[in-house]
């Protein structure tokens, strides 16, 4: 992949700032080390940093069409490049490049904006028409591809300005650094940043499958900044699923469609590798993965050193059944004190799970042997309900079942009173149900982050994030009502978790940190189509048999013990921000620990004005003495998205709430 950046003057005749972009890509220069390019027009200033992975001696952006009065820049990749190039060529297109980022503009020749229903893959694009004076930026339909925008005023003219990441719009000196509550209020509600809010004011992130498209000279800022959709998940109506009779007839099915995925996603000009963490899903995509190469593909396997959480002795059990050569990355406490920083500037937000840390040094490592493209087993949990709250619901769900009668809410209530923890009133509860078209199991786990909104925040901050539901900001599917329970809770899932966390702070900004490229084969545009149309059976059999349409896959594809292997859910320790004693605190303190008590202490947390002190240090000492429990789990989730949101003020918004160097230029 690449990065992309760029600016827009809406009245589409002043000159770009001298500087500016060039400023906004260096910020992301390793999303793409290899090159640069840049196109400046009245009006308008567009740049790419690129990361080459296809057509690597002629791919250099910005690229336009035969008479180049079509440009563009792209981050991502066409999975189907060759078949589309000659569909394209058998037209009459002439290709003067062997890179897969020539579709775009002869695509838009043909169909214009309408051309994102002809892309298929992961993808960020900037698209302008000098002709029209036509502008379309867009995003992925799945959100693999991130892109951010904003609109500034400059010189009399309202200019908008995109990047792949924030810290390109923050880079050209004409953004304000200011926080958006109800950007805190997403993380502390989703434990994610799913879009378009972000937790920057007036910066706008493209959802899945959204684009903007405008006419330079001709637009206001609100009709260029009104997202559009062309995809978003369905499902069919409930009742209308595919129930599936025969059953080898549907696991054919969609073990074809899978392998394609995989098949499509080896292709590049660089060696591809794999994540491998021992479970179902990216053991089932290496094994293919294996057969399409006709050989066993190099892995890599993070090692969390918390025995509890730990999935290396599994992760090496697939690796020898397939041959394959492992390379295991060790995680712990330590390197989660030293790099937590690191994490939080590469990702752009709190990021409450620290098991994202892993990944950061997993995606090092794959940089550090020479590699650009790893594929990884993400997005099956989402659509085949591999998550552990599929199935609480299907043993709980029993109470929110009678109309008018709100026993769930009742339980819940008596649980967390019982357990010390803070509670919502019943209209908040209601509320929530009536956005999400009823209870939801994703909801039930993830209320574990939500009560600390109640426990750690104060004053001005408290309130604005108690006045608005953040699932207000995600412009639900219409159609939720009409869909089967079990598919509405997939689909939050799908619309929060999978962009707005793994995909955020677990893939591209962590991957494309160390300039590497992740390839999901589950989020194969054929796949998600597969998955969803089948009936929810399928998805979770029973109570504990999760994924079992991809199970009895991978009874093919693997051993047994390795095709039905229970989900670990993959996080490390969370407790490492508790009391940490004489050894953090006091002139003698440890560096690596320093910064955890400066950020943490009654002066920073005042002068970021967004928590209570008390409240914090209270956590802190609760945490350091030993325990478990639902209570404290909850405390550990809140008291690490206190100290996330500190060190997110800190690096991106004033620099001075510890000793640590900000991570972001000032203007």
């Amino acid at each position: 992949m690449c990065g992309i950046a760029g600016m827009f003057d809406l009245s589409g005749q002043r000159p770009a700032p001298a500087g500016v972009v060039h400023a906004m890509a260096r910020a992301i220069y390793h999303r793409g080390p290899d090159e640069d390019g840049y196109l400046e027009r009245p009006g308008l200033h567009i740049a790419n940093r690129r990361l080459s992975i296809v057509g690597l001696a002629d791919g250099q952006q910005p690229i336009a069409n035969e008479d180049k009065s079509v440009w563009t820049v792209f981050n991502g990749e066409f999975f189907d490049y060759k078949e589309k190039r000659a569909a394209l060529e058998s037209k009459g297109h002439v290709f003067r490049t062997h890179t897969d980022t020539e579709l775009i503009p002869h695509t838009w020749e043909d169909h214009g904006a309408d051309l994102l229903q002809h892309l298929k893959g992961q993808f960020a694009i900037c698209v302008w028409d000098s002709r029209t004076n036509e502008v379309l930026l867009a995003r992925d339909r799945s959100g693999i591809c991130p892109l951010f925008y904003t609109v500034v005023k400059y010189d009399g003219s309202d200019w908008l300005l995109f990047s792949s990441e924030m810290k390109g719009l923050l880079a050209s000196g004409l953004v304000e650094r200011r926080a958006d509550l109800q950007g805190l209020n997403h993380i502390f509600t989703f434990m994610a940043m799913p879009g378009p809010t972000t937790v920057f004011q007036g910066i706008k992130c493209l959802a899945p499958g959204r684009y903007l498209h405008f006419k330079l000279g001709q637009t206001t800022v609100e009709q260029a900044t009104t997202q559009k959709t062309y995809w978003q998940i369905t499902y069919p109506d409930r009742g209308h699923e595919d129930y599936g009779t025969d059953e080898k007839k549907l696991v054919d099915g969609f073990e074809e469609v899978l392998f394609k995925a995989v098949q499509r996603r080896v292709w590049a000009d660089v060696p591809v590798v794999s994540y491998l963490s021992g479970g179902v899903d990216s053991s089932l995509v290496v094994a293919m993965a294996n057969k399409v190469m006709g050989r066993p593909i190099p892995t890599f396997t993070i090692s969390v050193t918390d025995k509890k959480l730990n999935e290396k002795s599994e992760a090496l059990q697939v690796a020898k059944h397939l041959g394959c050569d492992p390379v295991v990355v060790d995680c712990g406490h330590d390197e989660l004190r030293a790099g937590y920083p690191e994490l939080i500037a590469a990702a752009e937000f709190p990021v409450i799970d620290t098991s994202c840390l892993g990944l950061l040094h997993l995606a090092r490592s794959v940089h550090q042997q020479g590699y650009k493209v790893a594929l990884t087993g993400e997005g099956a949990d989402e659509w085949l309900a591999g998550y552990s709250w599929f199935k609480i619901r299907k043993l709980v769900g029993w109470m929110d079942k009678i109309p008018g009668l709100p026993l769930g809410f009742a339980v819940r209530q008596l649980f967390q009173m019982v357990n010390g923890q803070p509670r919502f009133p019943y209209t908040s509860y209601r509320n929530t149900m009536r956005h999400m078209g009823g209870s939801n199991g994703w909801l039930d786990v993830y209320g574990l982050v939500s009560t600390n909104k109640l426990r750690f925040f104060t004053g001005a901050a408290r309130d604005a994030l108690l006045a608005r539901s953040p699932l207000e900001d995600l412009e639900i599917s219409p159609d939720l009502y009409r869909w089967h329970p079990f598919n509405r809770q997939m689909y939050f899932g799908g619309r929060v978790m999978l962009p707005g966390h793994l995909l955020a702070s677990k893939g591209d900004r962590i991957a494309m940190h160390s300039s590497v490229e992740t390839r999901y084969a589950f989020l194969d545009e054929d796949v998600i189509a597969y998955m969803a149309k089948i009936h929810p059976r399928w998805k979770l059999r029973g109570v504990m048999n999760d994924k079992y349409i991809e199970r009895k896959v991978a009874e093919r594809w693997l051993p047994k013990e390795i095709a039905w292997r229970r989900k670990k859910m993959f996080r490390a320790p969370m407790d490492s921000w508790a009391d940490t004693g004489a050894a953090g605190r006091g002139p003698n303190a440890r560096p690596a620990e320093s910064w955890i008590d400066q950020v943490l202490s009654p002066e920073s947390i005042r002068k970021a004005g967004y928590f209570d002190p008390n409240a914090v240090e209270s956590a802190r000492q609760k945490l350091a003495k030993p325990g478990g429990g639902f209570a404290r789990t909850s405390v550990e989730m809140g008291l690490t998205g206190v100290l996330a949101t500190q060190l997110w003020h800190h690096l991106y918004l004033d620099g001075q709430l510890c000793s640590l160097e900000s991570k972001v230029a000032k203007p």
